[in-house]
């Protein structure tokens, strides 16, 4: 097991001897999801041909972009490589060059993408297991878990080369290449409108002042989670949140009397939790939230047969095009093209429809050439047929 580097002066020397190797560099992280607040790394693995492993402690070794300078140019190997890669640009490390496994098992039809799961298809060799949900900020870490988590890249640039051949072997290296720029060229995602939205069980909630109690706590919750870098699920879970929105407790015993709010957690900071639930009781209707946000696209699918129903129509057609492409080339139907896009083609198509115009849409919506190739004639096919047979 590779020692943790964890001072500049054993950084300079992974760096040098990292830069001294040859091919691509397999790199890997490690967050706290569930246990910190937000999602920074607490541990980087690296491995390359002629240099060999180094695992790198972030947190006395937060400044990377030394060896981001020194792998210019280098080919970096990651697996589901959008988890990883923000936190890495954190700590200045920042691909010129990508190969994501995972993403090349999905093009590849296999069906299951997991990194164990792939090593073990693959190249037939199996990964220890049983610390992929550890709380990684742990200091000093387990000796197992170190070994674990070197072995997470240490077959990792083999199955990119198995990988590799795969692709070309399938005429799919283009679409896997444009694949990995989009990740690379992909701006940072922007903040969230209105986050606290995403509250698991806020769907129970039918009145906007139920809303607002959650949107107030939710704010509280975030606050309190960030001084004290923990997860905001351990400060408090969605569960209680929720349950204060429908119940909207009158005083602090009505609150502390909920079946979610009993715990130690919950109770260590009910004055907030109350406080937040009697600003959302008492907002004037005013400055109460709209039950969704305007602008978000089309409606849910379920409602379309009601609100359009041509729309629905075309919604069945397009999902049943796109699901027979990506039949035909084995791979999920979502890495053909993404389902939001078409749900917005099919709520909203080009005025005039024809491939050109449909590959437009397409583009203007994210998708890349290759999937617009694929796609837009079919498409366009199957929307003209629609209104054609509804003019008859």
């Amino acid at each position: 097991m590779p020692p943790v580097v964890a001072a500049p002066e054993a950084l300079q020397s992974a760096i040098e001897t990292l830069a001294g190797g040859e091919g691509p560099i397999a790199v890997d992280a490690e967050r706290a999801s569930g246990y910190r607040y937000g999602q920074r790394a607490y541990l980087v693995q690296l491995r390359r041909k002629g240099a060999g492993s180094f695992l790198i402690d972030p947190v006395p070794c937060a400044d990377l972009t030394g060896l981001c300078a020194a792998l210019a140019g280098t080919e970096m190997v990651l697996h589901a490589a959008t988890q990883d890669l923000p936190c890495l640009a954190e700590l200045g490390l920042v691909p010129d060059r990508l190969f994501d496994t995972e993403l090349a098992g999905r093009l590849l039809g296999y069906p299951r993408v997991g990194l164990g799961t792939m090593v073990e298809t693959v190249l037939g060799f199996t990964l220890e297991k049983g610390h992929s949900a550890a709380d990684w900020s742990t200091r000093p870490l387990p000796a197992d878990w170190l070994r674990y988590a070197a072995l997470d890249v240490e077959l990792l640039v083999e199955l990119r080369d198995a990988l590799h051949a795969e692709l070309k072997e399938a005429g799919k290296l283009d679409w896997a290449e444009e694949e990995f720029a989009a990740i690379l060229s992909a701006p940072p995602k922007e903040p969230r409108q209105d986050p606290w939205r995403r509250t698991s069980g806020i769907h129970r909630l039918r009145t906007r002042r139920s809303l607002a109690v959650v949107r107030e706590m939710w704010i509280a919750r975030d606050r309190i989670a960030r001084e004290r870098d923990l997860s905001p699920g351990r400060v408090l879970p969605d569960a209680a949140i929720v349950e204060a929105a429908l119940q909207l407790p009158r005083t602090p015993d009505d609150l502390a009397a909920l079946a979610t709010f009993r715990g130690r957690n919950p109770r260590r900071h009910a004055t907030a939790w109350f406080r937040a639930v009697q600003k959302g009781r008492t907002l004037p209707d005013t400055a109460l939230p709209e039950h969704s946000l305007p602008g978000e696209g089309p409606p849910p699918a379920h409602r379309w047969a009601e609100r359009d129903p041509a729309a629905a129509e075309r919604l069945t057609a397009t999902r049943a095009v796109v699901a027979a492409l990506a039949d035909e080339h084995t791979m999920p139907t979502e890495n053909l093209l993404q389902p939001d896009t078409v749900r917005r083609l099919a709520w909203s198509p080009p005025e005039t429809v024809s491939a050109e115009t449909v590959g437009l849409v397409l583009t203007a919506l994210g998708s890349r050439s290759w999937q617009v190739e694929l796609t837009a004639t079919p498409l366009a096919k199957a929307l003209v047929r629609l209104a054609t047979k509804s003019e008859t």
